[in-house]
């Protein structure tokens, strides 16, 4: 069997779903298919979400209504006098306006997975109504029933072994070829919704392949496959044919948007390939990565990660020990979930580039109890794998750094935003 997922882009249109049925008819294989929420709608969730935290019901069920006008767009167009679309909505919408009506906003994180998580719900209960409508049998499952997951709300992490017995016990392809899941949710022990972390459907599809022992996981995309930089920042972009799973985790970890950076692990323990292909032309063969490769592309491969602060933190008095200051730094950049994009040391300083988050704040009065506390926002981090001085000078020059790090294959450099 084989899993393949679907992002948000390629649902987030009529068009594109008619795409996907076209795709996914023309798979003789057994499918297990992993669904993005539609185009902007986890955005848009997230404005419902911070109304509801303010306790402006109102607000928040006008920013929900905007979602279900698009969505509503969406299925008139697939299903015209059909009523099976309109249903799906009414269900399904008439759930998240119950929690925003009876819920209290006491957890931000609780109520983001509960409320968020229903982007992926809704698109996956139209895409399946829609393939039943055209005559491609499937069988739409409740990954909220399925993953199981700790209680870490928006960073959440599968509990593997549970997962599976749940999964065996859901999924028989003898009676459907094709199943249809959400990708980004799964739920912890108490039932309570979860949340894999943004862009997590890659990791759902990549811990279902595992699960199910998929021969492949297939993630379509709006880009011909893997390209050695972001063609909407970048000119004269390298197509990347294969890649291991090592060079995979360091541009994942780097910021690549191709791939999530918890993708890869469950589909090298068992050896799975991963392959990107574009929806747009689905019989292009994109991209793959896998175990090991013959004839790797030495090209230089840049990413950028936006949104970045630079946080310095200094002793009051100079008595400043490296390898103390260390482990309790790292204990409250875990403790206010920030994610360290590099770090750097010198006698009397810890520079450390993070993802500014609404966590930041927090963080930063923590560590000021006992340091003193600088930080540069509206910064963007540049990585450089396979750095020459011409691809330097090309992609920095005139850009303000205040922070660059260099090793034999990878440069790093933290500027100012353009």
């Amino acid at each position: 069997m084989k899993v393949y997922k679907f992002g948000g882009a390629s649902v987030r249109s009529a068009e594109g779903i008619k795409n996907i049925a076209d795709i996914v008819s023309k798979e003789t294989e057994n499918l297990f298919i992993i669904i993005s929420a539609m185009g902007k709608t986890t955005n848009a969730m997230e404005i419902v979400l911070e109304n509801f935290m303010k306790a402006d019901r109102q607000a928040a069920l006008n920013k929900l209504a905007e979602v279900e006008a698009y969505h509503s767009q969406i299925v008139a167009e697939l299903f015209e006098q059909d009523t099976a679309g309109t249903e799906v909505l009414k269900s399904v919408f008439g759930e998240i306006k119950g929690h925003i009506n009876t819920g209290i906003g006491d957890d931000y994180d609780r109520w983001y997975d509960c409320l968020v998580s229903y982007g992926e719900v809704i698109s996956t209960k139209i895409i399946s109504a829609y393939l039943n409508k055209c005559n491609v049998s499937n069988a739409w499952l409740d990954m909220r029933e399925l993953l199981v997951t700790d209680s870490n709300y928006r960073e959440a992490n599968v509990r593997m072994e549970e997962s599976q017995e749940k999964m065996e016990k859901s999924v028989d392809f003898s009676k459907s070829k094709i199943y249809i899941g959400q990708g980004f949710i799964g739920a912890n022990t108490q039932g309570n919704p979860t949340t894999l972390g943004r862009e997590g459907s890659d990791y759902s599809a990549a811990v279902v392949g595992n699960l199910l022992d998929a021969e492949s996981v297939t993630i379509w995309k709006d880009v011909p496959g893997i390209l050695n930089a972001d063609p909407r920042l970048f000119e004269n972009t390298v197509h990347i044919p294969e890649m291991t799973y090592l060079d995979a985790v360091e541009l994942a970890y780097s910021g690549a948007q191709i791939i999530h950076p918890k993708t890869i692990k469950p589909l090298q323990n068992k050896e799975i390939p991963l392959y990107v292909r574009p929806f747009g032309n689905p019989e292009a063969s994109g991209s793959v990565i896998k175990a090991t490769v013959e004839n790797p592309k030495e090209v230089p491969v840049l990413i950028v990660r936006k949104n970045q602060v630079l946080v310095t933190i200094r002793p009051r008095d100079f008595s400043f020990v490296l390898e103390e200051s260390l482990p309790w730094l790292f204990t409250i950049i875990h403790k206010h979930r920030l994610k360290v994009s590099l770090i750097q040391s010198s006698a009397i300083s810890i520079s450390v580039g993070v993802d500014n988050t609404r966590y930041l704040e927090g963080a930063l009065d923590e560590l000021a109890n006992d340091f003193k506390v600088s930080y540069n926002t509206g910064m963007e981090l540049l990585t450089i794998r396979g750095i020459n001085p011409d691809i330097e000078k090309e992609t920095t020059a005139g850009r303000e750094i205040l922070l660059s790090q260099r090793t034999r294959r990878i440069g790093r450099f933290l500027m100012k935003e353009v």
